[in-house]
């Protein structure tokens, strides 16, 4: 039996049991796409069970460990998704395109520019259109946008998924810098180091996610570049860990300027061998590829166009 000739079954309710056979075959599990459809597993499996009684067919197959689609399923699926992206397209066209954005928008951030940098920027988007709610969540790593129901990232550092749609919106400077006890010997203060080759002698820590056991500069005047070799005192995936390692005299370190602003100005920090430094982190907000993208995830492109680069006093990229 076709789905749209089942009595009882309203559109609405036809479009549901359609976006949950969607999400859990995206999310793995129905207990997967029970959180992100925010409702309990049982409702999940009662849905599910509903379509196939409607469409008169067995659409997944299910073990206790393993879950899988059968040849009706994999047709479904195919068609489950054009039919939705058919509706988004449908709505945006009736809509316009000047239609303010109702709903939730899903980020990932990470999580030092999560927790300070990028909190204006989100905080303006949400006062420019009062009927969103955003759920940000700080993960420095790429997110399965379609499993997890992510509506974009922003990413700092190397792009390494090349299917995702990638909108630079600048890159950040970096340098070395260390605390003056660390540059204290035995006898006295040390000189402060001027060349790549003073900065090897030096205990370092490692930003793990960015570099480990290598550090590539270059000079600013002449841009010369130089490979070094480091032997981190410490290891760290976290922005925070590093600086307050840093401040204690742990050993040198390479990171993002807007970090160590207060330190600089201060003098608990100083710049090492300050004509020499590491290249720049981009920064690209990033998001699947569509033939539609809702006015949610627009107006937030949008705003981080412009208020990233403000946030980090960068120049932004030039439009292509």
């Amino acid at each position: 039996m076709n789905i749209d000739q089942t009595p009882g079954i309203s559109t609405a309710d036809r479009m549901m049991l359609v976006e949950t056979f969607v999400r859990i075959v995206d999310a793995g599990s129905l207990s997967a796409a029970a959180r992100l459809l925010e409702t309990t597993q049982p409702t999940i499996s009662r849905r599910l069970k509903t379509l196939e009684k409607s469409l008169g067919v067995r659409l997944l197959q299910r073990s206790t460990h393993a879950m899988t689609l059968t040849d009706d399923g994999i047709r479904c699926y195919e068609r489950a998704k054009a039919l939705i992206l058919g509706w988004q397209e449908f709505e945006s066209e009736i809509r316009g395109a000047g239609d303010e954005p109702v709903g939730t928008l899903r980020v990932i951030a990470p999580h030092a520019f999560g927790q300070q940098q990028l909190v204006a920027p989100l905080a303006e988007y949400l006062a420019r259109y009062p009927k969103m709610t955003v759920d940000w969540t700080l993960h420095d790593r790429t997110p399965d946008f379609i499993a997890e129901g992510i509506d974009c990232a922003i990413q700092v550092g190397a792009l390494t998924d090349t299917s995702v749609v990638a909108i630079p919106l600048g890159a950040v400077p970096r340098i070395v810098v260390g605390a003056p006890a660390l540059l204290d010997g035995a006898g006295g203060p040390a000189a402060m180091p001027a060349h790549p080759d003073d900065l090897a002698r030096l205990p370092w820590i490692a930003a793990s996610n960015f570099y480990r056991d290598e550090v590539d500069l270059a000079h600013a005047g002449s841009g010369e570049t130089v490979r070094m070799r480091i032997q981190p005192r410490l290891y760290t995936d976290n922005l925070y860990a590093l600086r307050n390692a840093a401040l204690l005299g742990v050993g040198a370190a390479v990171a993002s300027t807007w970090a160590l602003r207060e330190e600089l100005e201060s003098g608990r920090l100083v710049q090492l061998a300050p004509e020499w430094q590491a290249a720049p982190l981009p920064i690209h907000l990033v998001y699947p590829p569509a033939r539609f993208y809702p006015a949610r995830l627009r107006r937030f492109i949008d705003i981080m166009r412009v208020a990233v680069p403000q946030a980090f006093g960068i120049t932004p990229p030039a439009s292509s």
